[in-house]
This record gives C-alpha cells, sequence and structure tokens, in this order.
C-alpha cells in the first residue's frame, strides 16, 4: 500500500511541518495499534490515515491523524498533506469533505496549487499565567488564553518577535500547563516582510517538543490576532526551524486555512 511524506504549508521541499499520508483501499481503518505502529515507525508530527466513504453522505472520506504517541483530535498540516495526496494523484477534485474526530472539515484545492481549509474556530478563554509558565518558557508572558478543546492548548502572548523567535523552553516544565501544548506568539516587527504575526508551538503531551508548522493551533491565532489588528485576513508565520506560512481568513465559528504543499517522499509500506 503507497504511503507518502508531505511537506505542508510551504512551497518548497524540506520546508513546512511533514505529514505522512496513508490513503487506504479498505472501508474501515485497521485496527488503533496498527495505526500508531505506523506512525511511530514513520516518526513525523502526524501521519494521516483516511478512506473513502459512500456516495450521498455529509463526508467523502474518513480522516484520522497519529502524532508518534497518540491519536489526536485535530491536525491541520496533516489534513492539508491529505487533500494535497488526493488532488495531485487525480484521486479527487473540487472540495473534499472529511468526517474526521472534530467534525466535518473540508478542503478546497485553487488553481495555483494552494489549499484552503475550513476548520472550526478557536475558543479564547483569558486566563492568568499559570504558575511555572515564565520560568519554563524564559519570558514574562503578556498574557495567557485558553483554546477549545478540539485545540487543548495554552496560548502565550510575548512582548515581541524576537522573544518568540529566541525562545529555548524547558519543554517537560511545559508539558504540566494544558493537555496539548503551548502555543507562544506576538505581532509581527515589520508586516511588511510578509506576515502579520508569529507564532511557535511546544506539544510535549503529544509526544512533540516543537511542531513545525501547526494549522491547528492557527485556529486560534486567528481570532486572537484579528481581533487586535482589525483585520479578518491575516498570514501568519511559524518561526519554527523548518517555517511555514499559513494564510487565515476569520469567519466567524470558521477559520479558513490556506497553504500550499509538496510530497517529497513516496513509496510502498511493505508490512
Amino acid at each position: 500500500m503507497r504511503i507518502r511524506i508531505v511537506d505542508a504549508f510551504t512551497d518548497r521541499p524540506f520546508a513546512g511541518n511533514q505529514a505522512g499520508v496513508q490513503l487506504l483501499d479498505t472501508d474501515g481503518f485497521p485496527e488503533d495499534a496498527r495505526l500508531q505502529r505506523i506512525a511511530a515507525e514513520l516518526n513525523l508530527s502526524e501521519t494521516a490515515f483516511a478512506h473513502r466513504l459512500p456516495a450521498g453522505g455529509e463526508a467523502d472520506w474518513a480522516l484520522r491523524w497519529f502524532t508518534p504517541t497518540t491519536e489526536v483530535d485535530m491536525c491541520g498540516h496533516a489534513t492539508l498533506a491529505t487533500a494535497h495526496v488526493l488532488h495531485t494523484t487525480g484521486t479527487a477534485t473540487g472540495t473534499v469533505r472529511f468526517a474526521a474526530r472534530c467534525g466535518i472539515l473540508t478542503a478546497t484545492a485553487h488553481p495555483d496549487g494552494s489549499v484552503t481549509l475550513d476548520f472550526p474556530t478557536s475558543e479564547l478563554i483569558p486566563t492568568a499565567v499559570p504558575d511555572g509558565v515564565a520560568e519554563a518558557l524564559g519570558t514574562e508572558p503578556l498574557g495567557a488564553y485558553g483554546t477549545s478543546a478540539h485545540v487543548g492548548d495554552l496560548l502565550i502572548e510575548l512582548a515581541d518577535e524576537k522573544t518568540v523567535r529566541t525562545l529555548d523552553p524547558d519543554i517537560p516544565a511545559l508539558a504540566r500547563h494544558s493537555r496539548r501544548g503551548i502555543i507562544a506568539t506576538a505581532a509581527a516587527e515589520d508586516p511588511g516582510r510578509g506576515y502579520d504575526y508569529l507564532s511557535r508551538c511546544f506539544f510535549p503531551n503529544v509526544g512533540i517538543a516543537e511542531d513545525p508548522v501547526t494549522g491547528s493551533a492557527h485556529t486560534a491565532l486567528a481570532p486572537f490576532w484579528s481581533a487586535r489588528l482589525g483585520r479578518d485576513d491575516l498570514t501568519g508565520l511559524q518561526a519554527s526551524a523548518r517555517t511555514g506560512l499559513v494564510r487565515t481568513a476569520l469567519r466567524g465559528d470558521r477559520t479558513l486555512l490556506t497553504g500550499r504543499a509538496v510530497t517529497v517522499v513516496e513509496g510502498d509500506l511493505l508490512v
């Protein structure tokens, strides 16, 4: 069975966030233990598994995502990667509907090769900065916000772009402060460089020290920065070592995430 590695939220290989993608030729998923073993073998931030659903339903494909250690409720970059594979292999055209843990998600391919994901917008819940977070990050936050269950992160606003870029957090210490991890963010120092805000994401509770580019986090970053910058359409830079750009469009209770993807590895799963 074919399996692919796709770099998502980038237009060039060896950047963005890597995702494994396996399109199953069955009408259901294998046992969870097998899916988890494959994800652990690939050892990427997430591996997506999808199978076709019967025609006439509310979705076209069932979709699940696994980190090397656990299944997750929502994943943006691996959904983008899956949509990219469906379209570049001719398996699907136009808009694809996915049935996932967090509900029905759609992915629309555009003539320029980009894909727009339609995801639920995260709620933002102002909260006191938990004891120990400043010490774990190595800097004093400006504020803290809880996010919806499908995200499960603590969003932390930091002083400026340099602070976000130079973070060297105590990853194990961060694990105590959210279900999945920490989103650290600040406004862009110079929006003329092509992005309005930047972020870094640390997810120790799902086996990912730092995630290169996180679509799901941008369902919280979009409403956060749209409220502050006064615009619904923005571009976020995730300032990891690999980097990636996510165009965000806030549409009430839905957030549109647009990016590109590149297939870098294609082969056969032999077991």
